[in-house]
């Protein structure tokens, strides 16, 4: 039914989840399994804040600390998959907006279904701009499915 499963991940708990759903159909269909993550400034300085001092979270970070921070929240996802006796078939770190790249890769991919957290560390980006899941939701061109 699903041949190839992409997976947008930041990070969140719910993130997670839906990363331990991905996986559970990719066992049962043998999909393919392509992660997802696009790293935004805010959330890192955020991060970066809380283990550093108040000091960091009025500094935005540099392009090297969000990009590393975007390979950390990876390769998380990939020990995750493993774990769960999975396999990563590919792992895209995007830039921009994590909806657009979400569904440019599963459109380029030719993605049978793409799945979501559907609350993560974007709250006040939600308040903003939309949220992410919900912006997939209702533009993608495969399946979608947000796990709360």
């Amino acid at each position: 039914m699903f041949k190839r499963i992409v997976v947008g991940l930041d990070g969140s708990d719910t993130s997670e989840k839906a990363l331990r759903v991905a996986c559970d159909l990719a066992l049962k269909y043998g999909s393919e399994l392509h992660l997802v993550h696009t790293p935004q400034p805010q959330p890192v300085a955020f991060a970066m804040g809380a283990v550093a001092g108040y000091h960091a979270v009025t500094t935005m970070p540099s392009a090297e600390e969000v990009k590393t921070a975007g390979e950390m929240i990876l390769n998380s996802g990939t020990s995750i998959v493993e774990k769960l006796k999975c396999t990563v078939t590919g792992a895209h770190l995007g830039q921009g907006d994590p909806a657009d790249n979400i569904m440019h890769y599963a459109k380029n991919g030719s993605a049978d279904l793409i799945v979501t957290g559907r609350r993560g560390l974007g709250v006040v980006g939600a308040l903003v701009a939309g949220s992410t899941s919900q912006r997939i939701n209702h533009h993608a061109e495969c399946a979608c499915l947000s796990v709360i």
